[in-house]
């Protein structure tokens, strides 16, 4: 069988093509097998490098020069654009010319190459494979997303549909009380006739026997009365109601149910951003930078969540009032509770739903669509405290009615599934009263409760487990002792709770280590927080709600 026509993982050598290579020359970069060295060196070319196969070096191989074939050029002329060897270097047409060693650049080429082989590998690359898995996500999510917006039809076609019921229903009353009128009238009127009747009666009986007397004097003193009968009562005459319905006009129908806008597309040039190279944490920035500053008119704000900066809602401490702002600080709508009553806290849904506790009714409620309704309803307890879990979960923070103990209990709907609330000795997690609680979840799954009562952050794993208590950070520049009111987490699995006396934010790390405050941008009485794409909202008690960026993009 021919060597050259087989299928070998063997190196062959390169003159002879048959035998296994077993030497090399460093210089041509030829593979020889021993026979053929002799071939390979005839030339007395004294360059010739020849080393074991194994042992061979990766040697630059030069392009032959165009003016001078046998040469090699190991230079390039930059006035030129061009590689020349020795022979060009002196000659005349190069004259006055710099030159550049082609070694240089090559290995400045390579480190670029490098450079564009990783960036293309850790950033463009995976860049598109989330904008791939992005669009496919959203074709994923059509039908749920259509499906909702056929919801929205449906369920405000049922709303029409009531308020369509409720004026038949309405008419159909009216109908039945001008019937009881009518008759009512009807039967009067006939009572009135029947009476004329029955006198008319009893005169006829009373002339039957005045005809059959002889006494002139009862004949004398008969009176006729048929003038009086003669004149017949006024005839009573009650017209049934008419109805006038309303032309069916289609057109305004549609106009007043509602409309669709019209499905649009638009290309934005800078719509993706490329993936940046994946560290450990995200960089604080040197000064936390401040946003945005709204007015919420609040008196005393507290509560603050959003699943995007075009609906950030708020809660105030003493009215029922909800209110909704976008990141411009127009007020967009306002949602007052059920009860009357203050909410303890506000949260927001997946999809977008509100939620809100009520310590009167001890409840917790769902705003959906702009109708209310309760999701769970508490004996004994008081709700507080609200987190939304990424898995679609609610942890309500609760305390008893004799205020002498609190809990975090999960929820999956109205559906109990875990309480924490003792350690593992037995021993409360939580103060137990009704003192203020914040909640939040981190990304690594632990329940972190702002306690101010006990004056610590006490965070336990998804079992309940506790990992932690941190209660604040040795500092010569804070006056007052720590109280956490507020609490929330960031991406990089940062905690944040809001420290009120001392107008500051700590931040920790997810193991509870210190990790910086945010204690500039004109903080006054932090109270609650929410994290937004890596944006922090600070609900400040006197009403103020500020936007801050504290990592680097």
């Amino acid at each position: 069988m021919d060597p050259r026509h087989s299928a070998q993982d063997v190196i062959r050598c390169d003159l002879c093509e048959t035998a296994v290579v077993q030497m090399y020359c460093d210089f041509c970069h030829v593979n020889l097998c021993k026979p053929c060295i002799g071939e390979h060196i005839s030339d007395e070319y004294d360059k010739h490098k020849i080393v074991p196969f194994q042992q061979r070096k990766l040697t630059l191989i030069y392009p032959k020069c165009a003016t001078h074939p046998t040469k090699t050029c190991e230079l390039q002329c930059k006035e030129c654009d061009i590689p020349v060897c020795s022979s060009c270097f002196t000659s005349n047409q190069h004259q006055g010319h710099s030159f550049s060693d082609l070694s240089e650049i090559y290995n400045s080429k390579k480190n670029d190459i490098a450079k564009d082989t990783e960036e293309l590998q850790n950033i463009i690359c995976p860049s598109y494979e989330e904008i791939t898995k992005d669009i496919e996500t959203q074709i994923t999510n059509l039908d749920g997303e259509y499906e909702k917006l056929t919801t929205a039809v449906t369920e405000h076609g049922e709303q029409w549909h009531r308020e369509i019921e409720n004026v038949i229903n309405a008419m159909k009353k009216e109908i039945d009380d001008f019937k009881v009128k009518h008759l009512d009238i009807l039967k009067k009127h006939a009572e009135e006739v029947k009476q004329i009747q029955s006198l008319i009666e009893q005169t006829l009986s009373n002339l039957k026997e005045i005809e059959k007397s002889n006494e002139v004097s009862m004949i004398m003193e008969y009176s006729s009365r048929n003038k009086e009968f003669s004149k017949l009562p006024p005839k009573v005459q009650v017209s049934l109601p008419m109805f006038s319905p309303k032309p069916v006009d289609r057109e305004q129908i549609n106009k007043l149910f509602g409309s669709f806008a019209p499905l649009s597309t638009t290309t934005e040039e800078n719509g993706y951003k490329m993936k940046k190279p994946e560290t450990s944490t995200r960089e604080f920035l040197e000064e936390p930078k401040l946003i945005t500053s709204i007015n919420t008119g609040y008196e005393t704000l507290r509560s603050v969540t959003c699943l995007s900066e075009e609906e950030i809602w708020t809660s105030e401490f003493w009215v029922s009032d909800i209110k909704c702002f976008n990141i411009k600080g127009s007020l967009i709508k306002t949602i007052k509770t059920r009860s009357g009553g203050v909410s303890n806290d506000i949260a927001v849904t997946k999809d977008g739903d509100l939620l809100y506790s009520d310590w009167k009714t001890k409840t917790v409620n769902k705003v959906k669509n702009g109708q209310t309704e309760e999701v769970i309803r508490l004996q004994d307890w008081r709700p507080t405290k609200l987190c939304v879990t990424s898995s679609g979960d609610l942890v309500v923070v609760m305390y008893s009615d004799d205020k002498t103990q609190s809990k975090v209990v999960r929820y999956s709907g109205s559906t109990e599934k875990q309480t924490i609330q003792f350690d593992d000795e037995g021993k409360p997690l939580y103060s137990g009263n009704s003192f203020i609680k914040y909640i939040s979840e981190n990304r690594n799954l632990d329940i972190c409760v702002a306690d101010f009562k006990a004056r610590a952050v006490v965070v336990v794993n998804q079992t309940g487990k506790l990992r932690f208590r941190y209660t604040g950070y040795p500092s010569t520049t804070k006056e007052n002792s720590f109280k956490p009111f507020g609490i929330t987490t960031d991406s990089q699995s940062q905690i944040l709770t809001a420290d009120r006396d001392n107008h500051c934010i700590h931040i920790l790390d997810q193991d509870g280590q210190f990790l910086r405050y945010i204690d500039n941008c004109d903080l006054e009485d932090p109270y609650g927080l929410c994290v937004n794409k890596n944006n922090l909202f600070v609900a400040e008690w006197g009403g103020k709600l500020k936007k801050i960026k504290y990592l680097v993009e």
